[in-house]
């Protein structure tokens, strides 16, 4: 690094980032506009890049069938915030576009989830990376398959391709 000033050496920040996994989801009013309007603000919030976004798909509910089909996707980002840092900024987007907690797999007008983070793994009572379930459903995984069909999975050590192949979900997910 180049000295300035006396003072300690520049580096370079994206030396310290990480590519990071965000699923993206509503099934309450604009859904679409949902969905972008929280990836805009999540891009704002983190400081994170926007590397790359899979389409938008029709889903039908996981989970619970007494509710509208869901719009989702994934995003790509590069960045540098640390990922308990990270899930603080996805819970105060969804707070902030009106997120009521409506049970376990209820309706949301936003779901933030933390897919991936780099290679990490974490484990702990409030954030589990790699998504405990990424691995089992068809909403997150045919986006994920889009954008990233070679990202080696660090737990399963299986690519996303493979796992979208093998995937017993038979929910369907409709490119919009």
């Amino acid at each position: 690094g180049e000295q300035r000033g006396g003072g300690p050496p520049c580096f370079d920040i994206l030396l310290m980032t990480e590519l990071v996994y965000i699923g993206i989801g509503s099934n309450i009013g604009n859904r679409i506009q949902n969905c972008q309007q929280a990836l805009i603000t999540l891009v704002e919030c983190t400081g994170g890049s926007l590397r790359r976004r899979s389409s938008w798909y029709q889903t039908q509910p996981w989970g619970r069938d007494d509710q509208d089909d869901f719009i989702n996707g994934v995003a790509e980002m590069e960045m540098a915030m640390p990922p308990h840092q990270l899930l603080e900024v996805c819970q105060e987007i969804e707070c902030l576009m009106g997120r009521k907690e409506s049970g376990c797999w209820g309706p949301r007008i936003i779901d933030l989830d933390i897919l991936l983070y780099g290679s990490q793994i974490v484990r702990s009572p409030d954030l589990e990376i790699p998504h405990p379930c990424l691995h089992q459903r068809n909403f997150v995984l045919v986006p994920l398959a889009e954008i990233a069909p070679d990202l080696v999975h660090p737990v399963l050590h299986e690519t996303i391709h493979s796992l979208c192949s093998s995937v017993s979900d038979r929910k369907q997910v409709l490119k919009i």
